[in-house]
Parts: structure tokens; sequence; C-alpha cells
């Protein structure tokens, strides 16, 4: 690692910390991110899920991965620099961000997602925080802790994405969800951004759910069946709410964008666009 000149601290995760650093030789600035775990092997270390799905992931929407270094027992991962977080870009706007800003970056996040899929991966933990940003006309996806494959078995039981951007079905502890968490999360930001603040902000697991309800309306039987079987497992009782009607919600958004928004965000995993048919 003595090619790099560590600046600054960027951040501090689960799994790793994040700092700034200059590569001495060409002068490029790169984050590095350096793994808690001790890896005592290369293998261990290329066996990581975050290696192996980030050796397939070459577009100009997914954070690029330069290079990984085992040092002393120490994993680092060294990615390309990106300025800032969709999150920090979100909390620095004094007024609503234009819409053509929201296409471009909504565009961005689909796309990557597209490839990502296509390439038998699911992120699982879409988040503003994971959104990496050069302004709004250059948006990459980061951080592949939890991606899992496709095609990978289920049950997928751990631990999956900040609660706000949670699909229903993995708040209701569903075991073989897939792709379409991806897209229900993509929802949720857009709307974020239209408001600049979250459209479901819940407490908890269950506070969750019914802030969804409360803007979606609860789900019925016939559009849901696997909702209403997993909220039975959970002895969970959906709350009876009216849908709210979107353009309330989202006065600044275009009928195409709510149209959009509200296909994402559809209760029915099944019923769900995909990547390639929110880019239609």
């Amino acid at each position: 690692m003595n090619r790099y000149q560590q600046l600054k601290a960027l951040g501090d995760g689960t799994y790793g910390s994040v700092s700034l650093a200059k590569h001495l030789e060409d002068g490029s600035m790169v984050a590095i991110k350096k793994m808690k775990k001790k890896f005592y092997t290369w293998e261990e270390a290329v066996n990581l899920r975050e290696v192996r799905s980030l050796k397939k992931m070459s577009h100009p929407n997914i954070v690029k991965l330069r290079e990984v270094v085992r040092e002393h027992d120490i994993l680092y991962f060294v990615f390309e620099y990106m300025k800032e977080n969709l999150y920090q870009f979100m909390k620095s706007q004094d007024r609503y961000i234009p819409e053509n800003n929201i296409r471009t970056i909504s565009f961005q996040i689909i796309q990557g997602l597209q490839f990502m899929h296509r390439q038998g991966y699911f992120h699982r933990d879409i988040k503003p925080e994971n959104l990496l940003l050069m302004g709004p006309d250059l948006v990459k996806i980061a951080d592949f802790g939890l991606a899992r494959e496709i095609r990978s078995k289920p049950p997928y039981t751990d631990y999956v994405s900040t609660r706000w951007y949670r699909a229903p079905e993995v708040l209701l502890r569903s075991t073989n969800y897939n792709a379409p968490i991806d897209l229900w999360a993509v929802g949720c930001i857009m709307a974020e951004l239209y408001r600049l603040h979250p459209l479901f902000p819940g407490s908890t697991e269950i506070d969750q759910i019914f802030k969804i309800c409360s803007i979606l309306g609860t789900p019925n039987r016939t559009t849901w069946p696997e909702g209403h079987t997993l909220a039975a497992n959970m002895n969970f009782r959906f709350p009876q709410c009216v849908a709210t009607d979107f353009p309330k919600v989202l006065s600044q958004a275009s009928r195409e964008a709510i149209q959009l928004m509200s296909d994402l965000m559809l209760w029915n995993p099944k019923k769900r666009p995909t990547a390639t048919e929110s880019l239609k």
C-alpha cells in the first residue's frame, strides 16, 4: 500500500473503513476500503462475495474496483474516487432538484442495475449512501458487500438493506426474494429525490409496513396472495388503509415519473417492472 498516500477518513461501516488516498505515481485520487476482518490467505480474499461480484462489474454506472491488495493479513479494496454520495447530494440542496436531474440520476441507477442483474447478481442494499456521484451527470452504484447471485439458492435469511428502502417481501421475512427488491428501492429513492426526505421513514420493521400501507393502501389477497401468506406466518395483520393519491405526495413529479414510481413500488414483486422495462 506504499503506492498510496492516505489523505483523510471518509467513513466507517460494518465491514470496513474507507479513506481518501492519492496514487503516488499517477496522482489519481482513490477511495480505499480497509476490511475489519483479517484474511490469512489470498484464496479466502478472492472468495469474498464482494470481490467475486465486483470482478464481473465493468460498467459506467458501477463503481470501478481498481485493485485488491492483501498486506499483513489485512485486505484493501482500491476504488475510483467519487465526490459524494446521493444522501450528501440531497442534503446539500436548498431547493427542489430539477426534474431533468432526477431523470438523469434515476436513469443511471437503473442502467447500473440492468447490467448487474444481467450479470446474474442483485444488490440487496440500494440506498442513497451506496450511490456515488460526481454531480447529477455521473452516478455509480457502490458497496457490493450484500450482493447475491440471482441463481444462488434461497433461503436468504441474513439482514438486508436499510429499513426505509426495504421491499415489503423482505420486511415480511420472505426467504426467496430476488432482483425486484432493488427496483423497489429505486422507486423509494426517486420519490426521495422529489421530496428531499424519505417516503417511508419507518422506525421499526412493523412501522415500516404501516408507513407503506398509509401511502400505497392495504394490499389485497388477489393482488398479492404471497404477501398475505407471509404476513399470516408472522401473525401480522395488515392495517386497513386507503391509498394516498401519488400526485399529492409528489406534487413536483411529472405524470410519467409518477407512473414509473408507482410501478416500481407495487406490493407484488412479480408485477414490478424489471430494470430493462423501467428504462423504456
